[in-house]
């Protein structure tokens, strides 16, 4: 299982650390069976959005009352899935914006919590949830953080599709699963405390434009993906030819038409992913006043205000 978090994370730069992923998955044998967590509209995106659907991602309302049952019942049946996997899971549950910061910042002081500079607070339940259900057949939790370097412009939809290059930095650390608590209380606040982790790991990035004194590898780019792309390039060309010599598609108005008609679906679709992509186009923030403290009232609690805010 994989825990995400990010200093911004538009769908551009969701897809293109998913080239990166594919590049680790690739290597330990789950590139076929990733997984991962996803808001119902997501299914609905032209092509990738449907591609996950039939993947058999998971996907939530963002209301607990109707998502707890929908998770539970999702990644228990994991159990039995026939080839080892990895569930992606970004605990922020929304993509990251200066105004949802400044929500967060303002929620944490209020609250007496920790003021993040980087990061979102994170929405607890999905991950205890995933946690208390996959424990027992899941070994291990890839912590990942990423942050895009100054020096290079941030992967956006845009970009990728005029094929421009990018520099992502991602830094990852493994946790056992066996030392993770056993208590869902514990369980939140140990994942509450590895977002104050990553927020001081991601000033220092800031400050030095890398993850420094870390062991650095540059994954480069495999052989066998670029085989893989050819291989359906070639495949998807000639098959369009042949479909094109077939039916005699350009030999008519009406042809003509049709073909046109088409070209435009694609841009339409085309356009809806790029402009689903950009973060200032995510659900909006959301300020809910802090409550009183209640010296009864404990940590979990809080959070569950959080959580609420953050929808």
């Amino acid at each position: 299982m994989a825990m995400a978090a990010a200093v911004i994370v538009p769908l551009g730069i969701l897809f293109f650390i998913s080239g990166l992923v594919v590049n680790l998955l690739q290597r330990s044998g789950c590139l076929g069976s990733a997984l991962a967590v996803m808001k119902k509209s997501s299914k609905f995106l032209p092509v990738i959005g449907w591609s996950m659907w039939f993947s058999e991602y998971l996907f939530l309302e963002r209301n607990w009352a109707k998502d707890e049952s929908t998770l539970k019942s999702g990644l228990q049946r994991l159990n039995d899935f026939p080839r080892p996997f990895w569930l992606a899971l970004f605990v922020e549950g929304t993509r990251f914006t200066e105004a949802k910061l400044k929500a967060a910042q303002e929620y944490a002081a209020s609250s007496e919590l920790p003021v993040p500079r980087n990061v979102l607070i994170p929405r607890t339940k999905g991950f205890v949830s995933a946690v208390s259900n996959m424990r027992s057949f899941v070994p291990a939790i890839y912590d990942m953080t990423v942050a895009i370097p100054k020096t290079s412009p941030p992967p956006t939809m845009l970009r990728l599709f005029k094929g421009q290059p990018s520099v992502v930095h991602v830094h990852i650390k493994c946790h056992s699963m066996k030392d993770l608590p056993e208590s869902e209380d514990e369980i939140a606040q140990w994942c509450r405390d590895q977002f104050v982790t990553k927020d001081a790991l991601l000033d220092k990035h800031i400050a030095a434009d890398t993850f420094a004194g870390q062991k650095e590898q540059n994954i480069g780019r495999p052989i066998k993906s670029l085989a893989v792309v050819l291989s359906w390039a070639c495949l998807l060309t000639l098959g369009a030819m042949k479909f094109l010599h077939w039916s005699n598609l350009f030999s008519s108005w009406k042809g003509i038409a049709l073909s046109a008609l088409g070209l435009g679906i694609i841009t339409l679709c085309m356009q809806i992913l790029i402009r689903s992509s950009q973060s200032e186009r995510s659900t909006p923030a959301k300020v809910a006043p802090a409550k009183p403290k209640d010296n009864h009232q404990s940590g979990p609690s809080s959070q569950t205000e959080v959580e609420e805010k953050q929808k």
